[in-house]
């Protein structure tokens, strides 16, 4: 600080330096990209533009602001809460805290269930959240999509997503499937909470202090969202349609379990082999 107390000039060079140290002295996961990814929303500008304009003088408001995130994320916030931004199948889509953090794992539901999608003329989004997996399908198919979630202020993220990406989706208000007529659907799919409260002491504060829980955790064992789901999904596919959840470490058995008088039961593993989603036809 200057004896005025105005911030002494630093250029953009010397800000992502300094930004990355202290990330790196509060332990924070890959401090540099994170650094960048913080100064580039203080100046409005992609991290590109940083390094085309490395010498370029910060102002004085985007340095407070460049603080103020460096400080957030240090005591835990995630950065995506903080840029309030996150990239989901090759878009951006806006998070706040009132819905989670959407996964790159998730994008192997989608990427199920795009051929089950193609020959579906009404397809469900079962806790859609901040709409990525309903936005996704129904531009990737161009096909309407439905989409529900218990949250009112998901619905609202969601429905700001889907009207800037110019997504045709329809959203409501709804408990799992409560408030939906039977037999509507041809594809339903679903990221249900699924984290077990038994191993809540193990995950990352970031996760646990900031993400919403009623879309992360599924119980003491991690299946009750399935308990709901499954029965709900019977009811309202058609004869023949199909289901896509993702769902969680160790999971499989159990979901495929309650899948047992379904038929094609299929379980897709992720890149690193964990199972990640399961698809089943409607008897």
């Amino acid at each position: 600080m200057s004896p005025s107390g105005s911030v002494q000039p630093v250029n953009i060079r010397t800000a992502l330096v300094q930004g990355q140290k202290l990330l790196e002295d509060a332990a924070i996961s890959a401090p540099r990209l994170t650094a960048e990814v913080l100064l580039a929303h203080a100046v409005r500008q992609d991290s590109p533009w940083l390094y085309a304009h490395s010498d370029e003088e910060l102002r004085e408001v985007c340095w407070i602001h460049y603080g103020r995130y460096l400080h957030e994320r240090i005591n835990g916030k995630p950065t995506q809460y903080i840029t309030g931004h996150q990239e989901f199948y090759g878009r951006e889509f806006r998070v706040t805290p009132d819905v989670l953090i959407p996964r790159p794992e998730t994008e192997h539901l989608v990427e199920a269930a795009l051929p089950l999608a193609r020959d579906a003329q009404t397809i469900l989004d079962i806790g859609t959240g901040s709409g990525v997996i309903a936005i996704s399908l129904a531009l990737e198919t161009a096909r309407p999509v439905f989409a529900a979630d218990v949250s009112e202020s998901a619905i609202r993220i969601a429905s700001e997503n889907a009207h800037r990406l110019n997504a045709p989706v329809h959203f409501c208000v709804s408990d799992f499937g409560a408030a939906l007529a039977p037999h509507s659907f041809d594809l339903i799919v679903s990221n249900p909470p699924y984290v077990s409260q038994a191993t809540s002491e193990s995950i990352q504060r970031e996760v646990l202090d900031y993400e919403p829980h009623l879309a992360l955790f599924g119980g003491p064992d991690g299946l009750a969202a399935y308990r709901t789901l499954i029965p709900d999904a019977h009811r309202l596919l058609k004869p023949g349609g199909h289901l896509a959840v993702e769902i969680g470490y160790l999971a499989a058995p159990g979901v495929s379990a309650m899948l047992s008088e379904w038929n094609q039961v299929t379980t897709i593993p992720d890149l690193a082999g964990i199972p990640r989603v399961i698809t089943a036809q409607r008897p």
